[in-house]
């Protein structure tokens, strides 16, 4: 029988290299509830297990400084990174767009941003993005009413609008590829469901496997829930997928944890040491 991991894996390597990505996944999900800090080395040691090289990683890891992602901070000859101040409320955005539930209490107004600079756009469209806006054209951003506002487009000149008639129905369907999401959700839930299913039937990982199979849970759903507003159900379709993907990521990361959480103690280093213990948020992330 193939190994739970064999499929994953193969289609990460069948894509173009997102060895930048999955580090930031990384930090996300288990460094930053760890105090943020790593070692290279640590890093490393996670990317053989995917057979990616280490001068791959270093590439990455020094393009992300110079993109104002990450620190380097160096004792003696080893190398300790943590996530920079620059994006940090948008990288905060992302990890509440992934693990929290879905907004309640929805008003039937919609946020309505207008960034008229082109520098000002570009500066912002990130951090409007990974924090549930979609744009239906250049400099027009809408979200739920009630979603934070990155600090990148405090500028913006903000105004609220009815989704309750055609037309703002019409600038949601403008706003948000929802076609592509769903079916983005069902390729997710395609590649990671003989995983569940493994580990249902008491599939036994390594430590290792199973942080490795948690980082690559959380890199791809964060590819598709980043990009879903996360509506209201009563405007979206009667079929989308999104409540179980959800459910599906939920189930399969809170199996993983605890054997993945015991490879970071054993392996996870920053420049005090071992790393310490994670915060309880780790326990409440996915709940209901």
């Amino acid at each position: 029988m193939a190994h739970p991991l064999s499929r994953i894996i193969d289609q990460l390597k069948r894509e173009p290299s997102r060895t930048g990505s999955i580090v930031i996944t990384m930090f996300g999900d288990a460094i930053v509830p760890r105090g943020g800090s790593v070692w290279l080395g640590t890093l490393l040691a996670f990317f053989e297990t995917l057979d990616i090289d280490a001068g791959v990683v270093r590439t990455a890891m020094s393009r992300l400084a110079a993109d104002g992602w990450l620190t380097r901070e160096k004792v003696g000859r080893n190398s300790f990174y943590r996530l920079a101040d620059k994006g940090r409320e948008t990288f905060e955005a992302a990890t509440r767009h992934i693990y929290d539930p879905p907004p309640s209490g929805w008003t039937g107004r919609f946020e309505l941003l207008l960034i008229g600079n082109g520098e000002d756009r570009d500066a912002s469209r990130e951090a409007l993005r990974n924090a549930g806006f979609g744009s239906p054209l250049p400099g027009v951003w809408v979200a739920p009413s009630g979603v934070p506002v990155p600090e990148e487009a405090a500028g913006a000149i903000r105004l609220e609008v009815s989704a309750e008639d055609d037309s703002g129905r019409r600038l949601l369907g403008a706003s948000w590829p929802l076609e592509r999401t769903a079916d983005a959700y069902l390729k997710f839930m395609k590649t990671f469901e003989p995983l569940r299913a493994a580990l249902a039937r008491g599939a036994d990982l390594s430590e290792a496997d199973a942080f490795t199979a948690r980082i690559l849970l959380i890199h791809y759903y964060r590819r598709v829930v980043l990009r879903d507003p996360l509506l209201p159900e009563s405007l979206l379709p009667a079929d989308w997928p999104g409540r179980t993907a959800r459910e599906l990521c939920a189930e399969i990361y809170r199996a993983l944890l605890a054997p993945s959480e015991q490879w970071l103690d054993r392996h996870g280093t920053n420049e005090k040491g071992a790393l310490p213990p994670a915060r309880k948020l780790l326990e409440r992330r996915f709940e209901a």
